[in-house]
């Protein structure tokens, strides 16, 4: 999980792909961490990204780095039921607590991505597995 981590921090900016009925979303995100063995990453439950991943968690992330290799990390979202992941999620990043707080009412909810594949593909070369 180092090695997607590792990307990820890399690229800054990663792309998750969801579905929304038969329509494909694509939308930008940054936040995510190392914890436990697993990268986990945040997103609100209030966004669509959220209701989207909870209804198909079959999902993927693209992230580019600034030298042409970019990766694909494909799996599904599985939401963690411990708050730690969450609260390590802001802790990273405090600047998120004015968005999730108990005024605003929004929460952070975290997840994983499991039966994963990661694959780091040179711009004209073949892919190689960073799992």
């Amino acid at each position: 999980m180092s090695k997607v981590n590792d990307f990820l921090n890399e690229a800054g900016v990663f792309f998750l792909a969801t579905v929304d009925g038969d329509q494909p979303k694509l939308r930008p995100l940054g936040a995510h961490m190392e914890m436990d063995g697993k990268v986990i990453f945040g997103i609100g439950d209030f966004k669509n990204v959220y209701r989207q991943l909870q209804k198909n968690p079959k999902t993927e992330i693209v992230a580019c780095k600034q030298d042409g290799h970019w990766m694909r990390y494909t799996g599904k979202a599985v939401f963690e039921t411990d708050e730690k992941y969450a609260e390590a999620m802001l802790d990273g990043a405090p600047h998120l607590r004015e968005i999730y707080n108990e005024q605003t009412g929004n929460k952070m909810m975290a997840f994983h991505l499991e039966d994963a594949t990661a694959v780091e593909i040179a711009v004209m070369g073949e892919g190689t597995s960073l799992l």
